[in-house]
């Protein structure tokens, strides 16, 4: 069997939140407890829950942006958290990610080009030719144009705006995606498009993605396997049609029976 693309070894995260008064005990929160998986080139891996389950503490573990208390995040075998400033730097080209809100995530103050270039120049050090020609590519892998470049995030519809955010992904040519709710904040037609463009440019360029969601009906468009978590632990895990015809775990039946027509089913 081939080394996993990403693994992750028993990852635990514990924050702690502001007293309630002067002299008590500061109160923690386990966001994560002994979380488990890995996930090979070119494939998805889904990560489902409620709000406060876990999901984006892991995204920020996996990106290396928090440390955890506990545990490893490997990517091809190396671990990220023990990386220097300089090496998680360069890793980075190979790991990125897509944020929620396409709006919130595109800083109004700068052009398509400077905002799809930057992870190239900073991470990569490329020349401006070499920013513009590779973001031109980027922008035509997810259906938009040169003429883009030059022109700002409020110009744009909320799907296009996540394509953007997308091509910011791709320039560096990484092999991980992380996606945070990346379709949550779009209208449900918009969705269906960058889902099947996200599906295309896996098939395009052998990309593996990460998928946080609290969505189940959008995770079993596009994902090989999905990991559910519960208060910080995996409480179920396997294909979409496994977990869609028998789930096993109260929790995930629960899931399952808050959206309609997606309960637990005789097939798929």
């Amino acid at each position: 069997m081939s080394t996993a693309l990403l693994t992750v070894e028993n990852l635990g995260k514990t924050y702690r939140l502001p007293r309630q008064t002067l002299l008590s005990a500061a109160p923690e929160v386990k966001a994560l407890r002994g979380v488990d998986f890995s996930l090979q080139a070119g494939r998805s891996l889904g990560i489902v829950g409620e709000s406060g389950s876990g999901k984006s503490t892991l995204a920020r573990l996996v990106m290396a942006l928090e440390k955890p208390d506990s545990g490893r995040v490997l990517l091809d075998g190396v671990d990220l958290h023990r990386l220097g400033a300089a090496e998680l730097r360069r890793s980075r080209a190979k790991l990125q990610m897509v944020f929620q809100d396409p709006f919130g995530s595109l800083d109004p103050r700068r052009t398509v080009m400077q905002t799809v270039a930057e992870p190239l120049a900073v991470l990569l050090g490329a020349s401006r030719a070499e920013q513009r020609e590779r973001a031109v590519e980027a922008l035509a892998a997810v259906g938009l144009g040169s003429g883009d470049l030059a022109k700002y995030p409020h110009e744009f519809s909320g799907g296009q705006r996540q394509r953007i955010a997308i091509a910011r992904a791709l320039i560096t040519r990484p092999r991980l995606i992380v996606a945070d709710e990346p379709v949550s904040a779009l209208d449900v037609s918009v969705q269906a498009q960058v889902l099947n463009l996200m599906q295309d440019l896996q098939d395009q360029f052998g990309i593996s993605y990460l998928f946080i969601s609290h969505d189940l009906a959008v995770v079993d468009l596009v994902c090989d396997e999905v990991i559910v978590l519960n208060e910080g632990l995996v409480v179920e895990r396997g294909s979409p049609a496994q977990l869609f015809r028998a789930p096993q775990h109260p929790y995930t039946r629960r899931l399952l029976d808050a959206i309609p027509g997606l309960g637990p089913r005789a097939g798929k």
